[in-house]
């Protein structure tokens, strides 16, 4: 009680000069992220790329490995199982007598990862589109070179982080399906647009709130029309705002990096909750409910800090957290607006065969 009383009275009596940049306003998504040189048979030698082992050194995983369908796009792990793992989601597991560890980051979906940076009434520019939990690289196709390279994902010690991306296309050039599916020549560059053409067609722009923000007003419920007032009320759209509900900058909020002392992570989307758990850049949140009771402790911290304490000993929070005001009985209301952020149907299909003839994830033993 005191806490809430405490920000009731800062909102109500306190200017602050940390205003948030961006609008709270939330809207739909575009209906469609492709852009005009995804053609249909680039966006299909994109898709088998995506499910063919043969992209990693090790020739195990594939990008399918960790951002499959079953599991939203993601793998239902708390933080990845790259290379010397076997199995899919969370009963992968090392291979016997292996050392390599998880990777320290949960695995964001690949699903509206195209509208990734998308800002309310502006175009998106897919050159720019922020990637991973700390947005260290633009572009999905950017994106799809880092875990060729990485230790722990897909390269293991087959090769050394320098040679790994060009070993990468010449054991793609030695297979005679792929050249005649190219119709170029194959570099980095035309393996990563093929892979980025396909992962553009992962997408839900019809969810109920998608439909209701395009005039709808029977799409949502009245309990998720609620709930998003309540959403906007408690301050959540502070920091999950736009088409994604997110605004996709690095926010402090009381946690760190275990191996790298980050304490700055992207917002992420709010979208397809229902299938992409667990939560947060550790994955260390099962539920949505879990979630909301993390950020309400949350509060009573950053209301210690506002009302004087000694912040040296607490753990880098941002400005922003000081306007927020999300009450116990706001919980239930938001839960049921995130409900309405759900798609029931999106590409789930996956390949039956690649061209190298390895392993397809998810349908035979990988």
């Amino acid at each position: 009680m005191k806490r809430h009383l405490s920000w009731l009275l800062l909102s109500a009596t306190l200017a602050w000069a940390d205003e948030p940049s961006s609008s709270t306003r939330i809207d739909a998504l575009p209906r469609s992220a492709a852009l005009p040189e995804d053609s249909p048979a680039k966006v299909e030698l994109g898709r088998l790329l995506f499910f063919d082992p043969v992209l990693s050194a090790t020739r195990e995983v594939a990008c399918a490995t960790c951002h499959h369908p079953n599991f939203g796009w993601a793998d239902a792990r708390p933080t990845p199982l790259g290379v010397h793992a076997s199995g899919l989601g969370p009963s992968r597991m090392l291979v016997k007598g292996e050392e390599f560890l998880p990777s320290r980051r949960n695995t964001p979906t690949l699903l509206n990862a195209a509208f990734n940076g998308i800002e309310s009434g502006k175009p998106l520019d897919p050159s720019r589109s922020p990637m991973f939990w700390d947005n260290r690289v633009q572009s999905l196709e950017a994106q799809v070179i880092i875990p060729i390279r990485a230790h722990e994902e897909m390269r293991g010690d087959a090769c050394t982080e320098a040679e790994a991306v060009e070993s990468m296309v010449q054991r793609i050039k030695a297979i005679p399906e792929y050249v005649k599916r190219f119709e170029t020549k194959i570099t980095v560059k035309t393996v990563s647009a093929a892979i980025a053409a396909y992962e553009r067609t992962l997408i839900t722009p019809d969810t109920p709130f998608d439909r209701f923000m395009r005039g709808d007003k029977a799409a949502m419920t009245p309990a998720q029309q609620h709930g998003m007032q309540v959403f906007h009320k408690a301050g959540c759209s502070l920091c999950h705002n736009g088409p994604m509900l997110s605004d996709y900058k690095l926010h402090a909020i009381g946690l760190t990096d275990s191996t790298t002392s980050r304490h700055e992570f992207r917002t992420p989307s709010l979208r397809n909750l229902k299938f992409t758990a667990p939560y947060m850049h550790h994955g260390g949140e099962l539920t949505v409910g879990s979630v909301l009771f993390f950020y309400d402790r949350l509060m009573d911290q950053s209301a210690e800090t506002l009302e004087g304490a000694d912040t040296a000993t607490l753990p880098a929070l941002d400005p922003l957290l000081r306007r927020m005001n999300m009450l116990p009985e706001d919980q239930a209301p938001i839960e049921a607006f995130l409900e309405a952020l759900n798609a029931d149907s999106y590409d789930t299909t996956v390949p039956d065969r690649v061209p190298s003839g390895l392993p397809v994830a998810g349908v035979k033993n990988d």
